[in-house]
């Protein structure tokens, strides 16, 4: 899969340009170097949740919410406009 393939080349660009070693990126996700090679290799065999992790690690943790990300309707969108889009908050007075 190439989309891994790129993800890992993504990964390792991350961890170096941190100026992480593999062995302390590693350590810092919780896995072994060699599965950390696994990862930067695009291995399908690596669970998801080490992905999050390494994500986590790098400070980029909200970016797992656009891997499967709602697409958004225009339509939807203008008809929620229209009907709230022109309303204005009123306060009470106490």
């Amino acid at each position: 899969m190439e989309e891994l393939k790129n993800l890992g080349q993504r990964l390792k660009q991350a961890r170096i340009q941190r100026n992480d070693l593999q062995a302390d990126f590693a350590f810092r996700i919780g896995v072994s170097t060699p599965t950390l090679c696994k990862m930067e290799k695009g291995d399908p065999k690596v669970g998801i949740g080490l992905w999050v992790k390494a994500l986590e690690v790098l400070g980029r943790e909200s970016e797992i919410n656009n891997l499967i990300a709602p697409k958004e309707s225009l339509a939807e969108r203008y008809e929620l406009q229209q009907k709230y889009g022109n309303r204005q908050r009123v306060s009470r007075k106490r």
